[in-house]
C-alpha cells in the first residue's frame, strides 16, 4: 500500500498555521473581557458582588493549565449556582452599592459561594478517580468471567488450561 503524500510546509508558514488555531481562543477571550467590562460599566453593584463571590472561580481559571480547563469549569459552575440567590436579592433590593457590599461581606453568603467552589474543585478532582475505579473493577470482573468460560470450554473440548490440545499418551 502506498504512503499518502506528505506536504512540506515552510517554517514561517508553520508558525502562521499554529497561531491561526489560537484565533478562536483569542476571540473568545476578547469577548469575555468585553462582557466583563460592560458588566462593570453598566452594573457596578452586581459586578462587585459577583467579583467577591466568584473569587475562587476566577483564581481557578488563572491557575488551571489543562486544556479545556476542566477543574476551573467545575469550580465556576458550582460557584455560579451559589451566586443566583444573592444576585436575585441584590436586584430585589434595587441594585445599590450598599446592598452589594452588605451581601458581599455577609459571612453566610460568602461562605456558601466559596464552599460551592470548593465542592466543585473536589468533584472535579474525585470524579475521574471514581470513574477509573469503577472501570477497573468492571474490567477485572469481566476478565474473571472470561477466564471461567475459557476454563469450561477447555474442559469441554479436552484441552489443557493453556488452550493447547493434550499431548498424546505414550
Amino acid at each position: 500500500m502506498a504512503k499518502p503524500p506528505t506536504i512540506r510546509v515552510a517554517p514561517s508558514a508553520a508558525r502562521t498555521i499554529a497561531t491561526a488555531g489560537g484565533g478562536r481562543s483569542n476571540m473568545l477571550m476578547w469577548m469575555q473581557g468585553l462582557l466583563c467590562g460592560g458588566l462593570v460599566a453598566l452594573l457596578p453593584p452586581t459586578a462587585l458582588l459577583l467579583g467577591a463571590l466568584l473569587g475562587p472561580a476566577l483564581l481557578a481559571l488563572c491557575l488551571d493549565g489543562q486544556p479545556g480547563k476542566p477543574v476551573a469549569r467545575g469550580v465556576l459552575l458550582c460557584s455560579l449556582a451559589a451566586c443566583v440567590t444573592p444576585v436575585r436579592v441584590l436586584w430585589g433590593a434595587g441594585q445599590t452599592m450598599a446592598a452589594s457590599v452588605a451581601l458581599a461581606s455577609n459571612p453566610n453568603t460568602l461562605g456558601t459561594a466559596w464552599s460551592a467552589a470548593a465542592a466543585g474543585w473536589l468533584l472535579a478532582e474525585l470524579i475521574p478517580l471514581g470513574v477509573r475505579m469503577v472501570l477497573e473493577t468492571l474490567s477485572l470482573a469481566q476478565a474473571a468471567r472470561l477466564r471461567t468460560v475459557r476454563a469450561a470450554l477447555a474442559a469441554e473440548w479436552g484441552l489443557d488450561g493453556a488452550g493447547e490440545p493434550p499431548s498424546p499418551p505414550g
